[in-house]
């Protein structure tokens, strides 16, 4: 497709409060930058990327390669490199030039893009390889070819271990939704998103188009800038885009409410003058006007080798890893290696120290700002007597201190929320409703990626959609916190139209039971007994840093239990029960305990039949409050001491545990303490049809007439 821009009349962005006028960082680019540093500094990352790929030794190079230089096995992915190298080589003088006050971050959609993101990471000299911090070396320069990928230190793919990215890449399909979610509430913030091929065709991308009108009217925002790297492969073949010709990419992208500009990047000039154009249009994401699409068209793999040995390269999967497969061992491929690096004239992009030359500094982006940290919020108080309604006084209490959002899939009246001061139902600024699980969690995971508490309220059943995109962010964050960068406000759901009260559809509390398997210490599973405890969760979690926070609390509130333990069920995660235990001198014949309100309904009934039937029987009630407590404290920070665990759990005495999440999630918990044994674990299970609410307790036996009869069972056992 050869070069050509859809060019408008120039239309005024009549951005209301502090929108920046994003013309002023292509004038100043226009003024200050010349297209040679651009081209430049596209060379050089190109050839970064191509001796991160190949390369031990001669990366400067100061002599003819050598096959000693050459790396034994190759790996790697370069495909998609050269298309990223030029959005960045040319949002460079871009993000030098922005107005004051403002900032540039880049979504990188293509994880596969790792040696150019540490290739971009060394030329603006935030990557340290060695020494005691970043610089520019010839041995920095030699260690970010030869330790590639930098599988300790840094990896070989997009993530938050390499500086300055803020996005874990190659998770296909929620980037263009995180990046909506970055500068909601941050009209300061213009955020790239750079989408390849594959990604197009994943349900959160196409969602993900029409999702900002779910936004509309929803506070002044900052703006998105999506990149679209039309290179015409995935990674096994042509990709559903590249059969699209320029009309229908137009039409497509037009029809979608966007203002498409289209480029083939073969001439850099003419780029940097639709970028132009593109940065004069950019408007707030609130706003319901057209909002500008860049679609780069560039070929996957370009500048690489064309053909070797009669072996066609360009424009198959074959560029989508390493193109030469063993130059090393490969004459005509050592060869074809040696002239595609000699293209890209390292000895004019670098000094003989590793430095990179004056032409390339000046299309470098200064450093970026600090980020802005949302201020410290005062901790909620709970107030009154209130049953569900105090979950809705809390999210409202928390929404008016400010950089907050909550998110939910339609769902919000059906779980009861209240979020309107006036109690009329409609919806808030701060509250947006689209019939989407996956783009409810991208927003809510943009939004917290950049400082501020979010909420994600959704049915049960329902949250089990996102299982994928909270495995990934959970590795997104880990990897912040081992680079440095911990501190992120929670992650926060709130899970509820609980299957047991539900149709046979809507039944299935996975999520919680695949956030468990994680075995990751963030995780929390709370399960209070009642709305009121609920609530007071709910508080702790909206004020919280670094946690994966998972409330399941039934919207059907029907009791509540009395406040003696509240506190340290808080602190502690689980409690003994007073009023529902016997005195126990001796230690009790069987404790009884509960995880989630309507297993406390149930079992805190059965206890009460046990008391009637068998007054001589000794027991213990215990409820649980954070499901984690249960496993061992090398896994989980909040996991109950030893000492308390078999205060709570004497030694030899038979335990019913009844949960409102599935069994065997519990039962792993425990049996990481090897406590599985004498521990009964009653939970929802399938029941392969539908069945009535009162059918279903009974079919998993969590009915308090099932419990009772389990219970006394157990107590006919030999201790």
């Amino acid at each position: 497709m050869t070069k050509t821009a859809l060019l408008p009349e120039p239309a005024a962005v009549a951005g209301p409060g502090d929108f920046p006028d994003w013309s002023q960082a292509a004038a100043h680019a226009a003024a200050r930058v010349p297209d040679a540093a651009v081209t430049a500094a596209w060379r050089a990352l190109n050839y970064l990327c191509a001796a991160q790929l190949y390369l031990n030794d001669n990366v400067l190079p100061a002599r003819p390669l050598r096959v000693e230089d050459v790396k034994e096995a190759p790996s790697g992915h370069w495909g998609v490199c050269p298309p990223v190298n030029f959005m960045l080589a040319h949002l460079g003088p871009l993000t030098a030039g922005r107005p004051p006050g403002s900032e540039v971050l880049v979504v990188h959609g293509a994880g596969h893009a790792g040696p150019s993101a540490l290739a971009h990471a060394y030329l603006t000299k935030t990557l340290t390889l060695t020494g005691n911090g970043p610089g520019w070396s010839a041995a920095d320069l030699r260690a970010l070819a030869e330790g590639f990928p930098h599988t300790r230190a840094y990896g070989g793919e997009i993530t938050p271990l390499i500086p300055g990215v803020r996005y874990t890449g190659g998770q296909l399909g929620p980037a263009l939704a995180v990046a909506q979610g970055m500068v909601l509430d941050a009209p300061h913030r213009l955020v790239v998103a750079l989408l390849g091929d594959g990604e197009l065709e994943t349900g959160a991308a196409a969602a993900a188009w029409t999702a900002r009108r779910a936004l509309l009217g929803s506070g002044l925002h900052g703006a998105v800038l999506p990149v679209v790297l039309a290179n015409g492969l995935r990674m096994g073949g042509p990709s559903i885009l590249s059969g699209l010709d320029e009309n229908e990419l137009r039409a497509y992208f037009t029809g979608l409410g966007y203002e498409p500009f289209l480029h083939d990047g073969s001439d850099a000039a003419g780029f940097r003058t639709v970028l132009a154009e593109v940065f004069a249009r950019l408007r707030p994401l609130g706003v319901a006007r057209p909002q500008p699409i860049i679609v780069l068209t560039m070929p996957k793999g370009a500048t690489g080798p064309e053909q070797v040995a009669g072996r066609q390269i360009a424009g198959t999967p074959a560029v989508h890893k390493t193109p030469l497969k063993d130059p090393a061992r490969n004459q005509e491929e050592f060869d074809a290696l040696a002239s595609w690096l000699a293209s890209y004239e390292p000895a004019e992009l670098f000094t003989d120290r590793g430095q990179p030359s004056d032409l390339v500094r000046q299309a470098l982006p200064h450093p970026p700002l600090r980020p802005r940290p949302a201020s410290p919020v005062e901790p909620l108080t709970v107030r009154g007597e209130q049953a569900w309604p105090l979950v809705s006084a809390v999210i409202r209490e928390r929404a008016a201190a400010g950089s907050f959002r909550l998110f939910s899939p339609d769902e919000a009246a059906s779980n009861r929320l209240c979020l309107a001061d006036a109690g009329d139902g409609g919806m808030p600024e701060w509250a947006s409703e689209i019939l989407n699980e996956e783009i409810c969690h991208a927003w809510l995971q943009g939004y917290t990626e950049t400082g501020r508490d979010a909420l994600l309220a959704t049915y049960e059943a329902f949250a089990a959609v996102n299982t994928s995109l909270l495995v990934q962010h959970l590795k997104h964050r880990s990897t912040r916190t081992a680079s440095g960068m911990g501190g992120l406000p929670n992650i926060n759901y709130l899970i509820t139209s609980l299957g047991w009260r539900n149709t046979y559809t809507h039944q299935n509390p996975g999520l919680v039971s695949a956030m468990l398997e994680t075995e990751n210490p963030t995780v929390h599973v709370y399960t209070p007994a009642d709305a009121t405890r609920a609530a007071a969760t709910l508080t702790a979690m909206l004020t919280g840093r670094d946690r994966a926070n998972f409330l399941i609390a039934d919207k059907h509130h029907t009791i509540t239990f009395p406040p003696d333990t509240f506190r340290e069920e808080m602190t502690n995660g689980a409690v003994i029960w007073p009023h529902l235990s016997s005195p126990c001198p001796g230690g009790p014949d069987l404790v009884l305990a509960s995880a989630g309100d309507v297993a406390a309904r149930e079992l805190s009934a059965a206890a009460d039949q046990i008391a009637a039937a068998r007054p001589d029987t000794r027991i213990q009630y215990v409820h649980i409050n954070d499901l984690t407590v249960l496993g061992t404290p090398d896994t989980w920070p909040a996991a109950l001491p030893d000492g308390a665990f078999a205060r709570l759990f004497p030694a030899g005495v038979p335990v019913l545990l009844a949960t409102v999440t599935q069994a065997p999630a519990v039962r792993a918990l425990l049996a990481a303490r090897g406590e599985a044994a004498r521990i009964r674990v009653v939970g929802y299970r399938d029941p392969g049809r539908p069945l009535p609410s009162a059918d279903l307790l009974e079919l998993c036996g969590m009915s308090a007439t099932a419990l009772t009869a389990q219970a006394f069972s157990m107590l006919k056992e030999p201790r």
